[in-house]
């Protein structure tokens, strides 16, 4: 009698993508790998609007155009973006969800970040999710990931002058002016206004501005980026 075995089990998704793992919860709020389930609703949400139609809060403006040419920029660039990632350039996007629908997305980015420890956030919000608190919320999970999780050193944004809500969210954190940047934009000069914010200031930050956040599959992440292993544990304001 001839003995037979099954076959290996196809590798779960985690095992050959680690950031697929990523979860950062606060409350009702949460931040999650954006996987294409997550993207086709994100699209379809940044075609419903992300601004008004006067105003332009990106250097490339990827917001102009019909909903389906909206739409697809997002897809493309979100393809793109996993296509390139590497422990030396890497840009990790993750979901806004809550109640199970998709709010907008939260990316954090860095270069050479094993020796630097310095990193990026960028974000946007669906036009109907502004203005209630979510991007402030959002920020400080991020930047909760960003030195909490991966041991960042230095966190960096920057804004447009004329965007007065992440300008707003960005000073009431505590990050500090760092120079400004004469742009084109849409054919025509802008100012970007650079910030930044150290791990000192970080820590110092006050309890109503450090809400509980938990961690999920951070570990995983960090040897998928080179990093030294860390203990990831719940941490509430302090």
């Amino acid at each position: 009698m001839t003995s037979t075995t099954d076959p290996d089990p196809t590798p779960a998704p985690h095992a050959l993508w680690p950031l697929t793992d990523v979860r950062v919860i606060s409350g009702d709020l949460e931040l999650r790998y954006l996987d294409d389930a997550l993207l086709f609703e994100l699209a379809e949400l940044a075609a419903a609007g992300v601004h008004s139609p006067d105003a332009m809060p990106f250097t490339f403006p990827w917001t102009r155009g019909t909903p389906q040419e909206v739409a697809r920029s997002v897809l493309a660039y979100q393809w793109g973006v996993r296509s390139r990632l590497s422990p030396q350039d890497w840009t990790l996007e993750l979901a806004v969800v809550r109640d199970g629908r998709v709010l907008g997305v939260q990316s954090v980015m860095a270069k050479d970040f094993t020796v630097a420890g310095a990193l990026e956030t960028g974000s946007w919000l669906g036009l109907r999710h502004q203005g209630a608190g979510v991007g402030t919320r959002m920020r400080l999970m991020i930047l909760h990931l960003a030195f909490e999780g991966l041991g960042a050193q230095v966190a960096t944004t920057s804004a447009f002058e004329d965007n007065p809500g992440s300008n707003g969210v960005t000073r009431k954190i505590g990050y500090l002016p760092n120079g400004r940047d004469a742009v084109a934009r849409e054919g025509s000069p802008a100012v970007s206004q650079r910030y930044v914010l150290d791990r000192t200031a970080w820590d110092r930050r006050a309890e109503s501005l450090r809400p509980e956040v938990t961690l999920h599959g951070v570990e995983s992440v960090r040897t998928f980026l080179g990093l030294a292993p860390q203990v990831t544990t719940t941490t509430a304001a302090s």
